[in-house]
């Protein structure tokens, strides 16, 4: 086994890309003002070398993604810090202590009222009634005229179309209530696509693409990492997952609590049944890739046995969870904050968590040969993402600073 201090974090991530034309992937949930915390992942992977060979996004994720994958490698840091910079709220309500929560509930408060300067603006024939129509391209308490506007100025789609990196976004078909997956390597991408991915309904209308009207993908699947498991080829891979909504959660006591607890569970994405499923599935095409060593050279040759065969898979997934921290005084309009305060917050969390994971290096600790997707915490103490079946352990091993669960 390679010591992981031996190595820097390009060199430990670079292991994965060179076993059997491995890649390195960037996941990333939608989550509006929360992801802010994905700024300072993808900081803390861009000081340390380390440019993803795939970034997958929903919602706030596809904008962030567009802008890292639709920019030359020496320009996406700044521009995803200048994207976070237009879409800062003013710090009017400063005065107001800390504890108090206030100056957060005004901030959210006017957010609702006015929007989001370079992202959305109120659409004020909403506000006459429900009833009134608005057209399907139009219904919605506001509009994303100036996010097209943004994405125009910081992003060059040309660049995105190069297919290097590879960008994938989630999106709603709304006939059909069907996950679409947009992605680079199958067509060309435009702000459209990335506008569709973010496509919240009531608050944003559904935009249209050849025809058919697409909403926010994070109604259906929030946290796409299906599409690399399913993807065609599959490849070893190396995924950094990043989460903004916390799968586990105190018993809420009032209203209040109520409705922030109802969004985490709703927006984490059912992260544990994913892991545990797909876990069960990559072990067992491990399991037939093993079981085919005893398998006669002749009756390979059979029709039936070449296609039992081709379920069989030597690929592994090593998934990093990166999961953003709960703020003091947070609640179910923490998507809304974008306050310089909570911006800052989450950032920096992104940031130390990523470098963090990229010290640890646990995806070069030794593993169940049979197990086909590895789950990595890197935070000491994290709560756990797939501890889907009760009682089921999740360790941490000692002196690696990484919880580990081998999902089988």
């Amino acid at each position: 086994m390679i010591k992981p201090k031996t190595m820097t974090p390009l060199q430990a991530v670079n292991e994965i890309r060179n076993n059997h034309h491995g890649q390195v992937v960037l996941v990333l949930q939608g989550g509006g003002a929360l992801g802010a915390y994905q700024g300072g992942v993808y900081q803390a992977l861009h000081e340390a070398g380390v440019e993803p060979d795939w970034i997958i996004g929903t919602s706030i994720g596809a904008i962030n993604a567009a802008i890292i994958t639709g920019n030359k490698p020496e320009d996406r840091l700044s521009r995803v810090q200048e994207f976070w910079r237009r879409v800062e709220r003013s710090d009017f309500w400063g005065g107001f202590p800390a504890w108090t929560g206030v100056a957060d509930a005004l901030s959210s408060w006017s957010t609702l009222a006015n929007g989001i300067p370079g992202f959305f603006e109120t659409n004020p024939r909403a506000f006459l009634g429900a009833h009134v129509p608005l057209g399907a391209d139009h219904a919605g308490y506001y509009s994303t005229v100036p996010l097209r506007k943004t994405l125009e100025e910081l992003v060059d789609f040309s660049l995105i179309n190069q297919k290097q990196p590879r960008l994938t976004v989630g999106a709603a078909h709304v006939r059909t209530s069907m996950m679409h997956y947009f992605d680079s390597r199958e067509m060309g991408l435009t702000p459209s696509h990335i506008m569709a991915s973010g496509a919240l309904p009531p608050a944003f209308p559904a935009v249209r693409i050849d025809g058919e009207l697409y909403w926010d993908g994070g109604i259906l699947s929030n946290t796409p990492a299906e599409r690399i498991f399913e993807d065609n080829p599959r490849r070893n891979s190396l995924i950094f997952a990043v989460h903004l909504w916390h799968p586990t959660g105190e018993e809420p006591e009032t209203i209040w609590q109520i409705l922030h607890r109802t969004k985490d569970i709703q927006y984490s994405s059912r992260i544990a049944n994913h892991i545990v499923r797909q876990g069960e599935s990559h072990r067992l095409r491990h399991v037939i890739t093993e079981l085919l060593k005893y398998i006669p050279e002749e009756a390979k040759a059979n029709p039936e046995v070449k296609e039992l065969a081709s379920y069989s898979c030597r690929t592994r997934m090593h998934v990093v969870r990166l999961l953003a921290p709960r703020l003091d005084n947070e609640t179910h309009i923490k998507d809304i904050d974008f306050s310089p305060a909570g911006i800052f917050a989450r950032w920096e969390a992104g940031y130390a968590n990523t470098a963090s994971a990229l010290e640890a290096q646990a995806w070069l600790e030794d593993c169940d040969p049979l197990a086909g997707v590895i789950l990595h915490e890197p935070r000491e103490g994290a709560e756990p993402a797939a501890e889907a079946k009760m009682g089921r352990d999740v360790t941490t091993e000692s002196g690696a600073g990484s919880r580990k669960l081998a999902a089988e």
